[in-house]
């Protein structure tokens, strides 16, 4: 067993301006490899971010022995195939949010990682720092009372002018909820506990043929609802609100808490009137999920996120979407 974990950047996307730092701040990894569809711009790639080995094609770093761990930030569509690839040559994999469009896909995952006993988690930073946990554990244990309400939000402006951007791309699986709409849709249901009993959505969709906004309705067991919303063609929005018999509690940074280094804050109100602030110290969520990573593999931890939860996550995610299509309610 390695003292420490080498990782592989399947692609250049400019989400591994997220993970590269806490790649290296981290003591028990380091980043060995890129790779990208072309040679140079592999290359060009590993001298910006001084990252020692240069692949022109994805195979051909999932091939380098050295390499333990990769980091998928390829677009949606592509997430499936390559995960599978790492698997079946023995590389855990971090692959980024949608994990996969398709439950078939996440069987064929699940066998992989079972088959060649290696680690895969969907990228979701926010569940692994510590203000996610601290208000998981709040609402578990009973300090709100009966939740009856989580709200749960994001949104930016994606102009009709970037038709070419892979967010509005069909072809590549985009679309408001398979990107901001995620994180609302996994909020509700890691504070829920479990998935939904059915859903109800409304979807507005864009020039391209994909939804730019969708806002939905969750039904939980005990009568719990969750209200989320997600949207290219609103300013930009972050928030959670879960309401219980005794306390609401606010989320104002529920995605990317502490990744500016200051601290983050949670606000509760009690229901005889008491206000409290619980301030959260700065910690970079991607850090947390790389040490997450180093965790599994290195010391046998259970994933944050295992796939069991990324498969709740799905199903509620192509219920909304059947909700949405159908202007009918939709089970899980």
């Amino acid at each position: 067993m390695p003292d420490k974990l080498r990782w592989g950047l399947l692609s250049t996307a400019r989400i591994n301006r997220a993970l590269i730092p806490p790649i290296r701040q981290s003591a028990r990894s380091e980043l060995i490899a890129v790779a990208s569809r072309d040679q140079a711009r592999a290359e060009n790639y590993a001298r910006t971010w001084d990252i020692p080995r240069a692949y022109g094609s994805y195979q051909a770093l999932l091939e380098d022995p050295d390499i333990d761990v990769v980091y998928i930030s390829l677009p949606n569509k592509m997430h499936g195939e390559w995960t599978i690839r790492a698997a079946q040559v023995g590389k855990h994999v971090l692959c980024e949010k949608p994990l996969v469009p398709t439950l078939e896909e996440l069987d064929d995952i699940e066998a992989a990682a079972r088959e060649h006993h290696v680690t895969v988690f969907e990228a979701f930073m926010y569940l692994h720092h510590p203000q996610t946990l601290k208000v998981e554990a709040m609402v578990s244990q009973g300090q709100l009372g009966r939740p009856q309400l989580i709200q749960s939000w994001f949104s930016f402006y994606l102009s009709p002018e970037q038709a070419d951007n892979i967010r509005l791309s069909p072809e590549l699986v985009g679309g408001s909820l398979w990107d901001v709409g995620v994180y609302p849709n996994s909020m509700a249901i890691t504070l829920a506990g479990a998935p939904p009993l059915r859903v109800w959505a409304h979807q507005i969709i864009g020039e391209t043929g994909v939804e730019v906004t969708l806002t939905g309705q969750m039904l939980f067991d005990n009568a719990l609802v969750a209200q989320i919303s997600s949207s290219f063609r609103m300013p930009f929005r972050q928030g959670t609100i879960i309401v219980g018999e005794d306390a609401s509690l606010t989320i104002p940074e529920p995605w990317k808490p502490g990744s500016d280094g200051h601290p983050t804050r949670i606000l509760v109100q009690h229901r005889n009137g008491g206000t409290e602030e619980l301030e959260i110290p700065p910690v970079d969520p991607y850090l947390c999920e790389v040490q997450a990573m180093e965790a599994c593999v290195l010391d046998g931890a259970e994933p944050v996120v295992p796939l069991q939860r990324s498969r709740d996550f799905l199903r509620s995610v192509l219920a909304l979407y059947r909700s949405a299509r159908t202007g009918q309610p939709a089970a899980l």
